[in-house]
């Protein structure tokens, strides 16, 4: 079954039903962001489980145990980097406007450095130009922005629902697997099996490679930053790494963070900046070439062309949350609707199904007269 290759109609089928899926979610964002953290979660923490299944421990009790250990470890952290950090919270708007200010103040005088340098610019007034639209854009950014904060905020409790759902994943999941097997009449049982084993290890590898490459790039990260002189070097890392969850828009505005950090935190050093572009490029290149290829690499076997088109689709069918989804909703669409095709067109599979059937038929019939 593997070597069969989907037809093009199989391949429209799976386009429309991954954009038409990225539509739902869309609208049912609240659900969506927490069903995908608990997807994560679940396949974080089920490595763990297993190993407390396989030392003989019930599968329920594994379960809750897991996801236990993993509040604690949480509540930990936020008891260690709150205090830190709570202040800087409360006062985001300042905190805000300050990093941007402190990037507007790196642009002006880089390009009072190329006007220096360049009569063109001088004489295009490029500085002037430039700071006065900057200016503009930074007092309407308020805004803009606390609305989408109270926005935002609105439906941040539900994230509540992220631990509560990813412990029913840990705990029931391969019963709901039963139950829809239970399901799938008796001819295609084995092919629908497989197909399962299918869906999950798609998802499972692209998740767990996930979580494997934002490990790697906040270590890359962090060194490369912590070698620099930034203060909390590993947050800003973590915070960059998980923006690249996000394809190609994420890792330009982790690398736009840490310029504005730069910026603010060493206005004397202006070189500094450019010293963080360059630890970007060289993650991106390690991204690209080394941690890529052994982690997501080839958890979805997709073309380039595709990926890169269905992500530019994901995002305007479904904005942040369709760049985000698109490629894991595209695998398990991709794997389920290659299996469905070639069940279809199945001659002998078909021929099972229609047989089994007319014995069934035929056996309900039988004391009727």
């Amino acid at each position: 079954m593997g070597q069969r290759q989907a037809g093009p109609l199989v391949w429209v089928g799976i386009v429309v039903t991954t954009c038409l899926l990225l539509a739902a979610l869309q609208k049912l964002l609240w659900l969506t962001v927490p069903f995908l953290l608990a997807l994560i979660l679940y396949y974080m923490l089920q490595p763990a489980m297993q190993a407390l299944i396989y030392r003989g421990m019930r599968r329920e009790t594994a379960a809750g145990a897991t996801m236990a250990g993993f509040i604690v470890l949480v509540l930990l952290a936020g008891v260690l980097i709150l205090p830190e950090f709570g202040a800087r919270l409360l006062d985001w708007q300042a905190t805000l406007l300050r990093y941007l200010q402190g990037g507007v103040d790196l642009l002006d005088r880089s390009l009072r450095s190329l006007e220096a340098s360049w009569r063109v610019f001088a004489n295009a007034q490029l500085a002037d130009t430039a700071a006065a639209r900057l200016a503009q854009f930074t007092n309407s950014l308020t805004s803009y922005l606390e609305p989408l904060v109270v926005g935002a905020a609105t439906w941040a409790p539900a994230l509540l629902l992220t631990p509560f759902l990813a412990y029913f994943f840990l705990r029931d999941g391969r019963n709901f697997l039963s139950f829809l097997a239970r399901a799938v009449p008796n001819a295609f049982f084995e092919r629908t099996l497989d197909l399962m084993a299918q869906v999950d290890r798609t998802a499972r590898a692209y998740f767990q490679g996930l979580l494997l490459l934002t490990v790697l790039d906040t270590i890359t990260l962090g060194l490369g930053l912590w070698w620099l002189g930034f203060q909390g070097a590993w947050l800003l890392g973590l915070i960059c790494a998980i923006l690249a969850w996000l394809p190609y828009i994420g890792s330009v505005l982790g690398g736009l963070l840490v310029v504005l950090v730069a910026a603010t935190d060493f206005p004397q050093v202006p070189q500094m900046a450019w010293w963080a572009v360059g630890l970007f490029v060289m993650a991106r290149m390690l991204d690209d070439f080394v941690y890529m290829p052994l982690t997501i690499g080839k958890s979805l076997s997709m073309h380039p062309l595709l990926t890169v088109v269905m992500i530019f689709v994901g995002g305007a069918v479904a904005g942040v949350a369709g760049l985000m989804l698109v490629l894991p909703v595209l695998g398990v669409v991709m794997v389920i609707g290659q299996t469905l095709g070639y069940l279809l067109t199945d001659a002998r599979l078909m021929a099972r199904h229609r047989h089994a059937r007319n014995l069934g038929r035929q056996a309900a019939e039988a004391d009727l007269f």
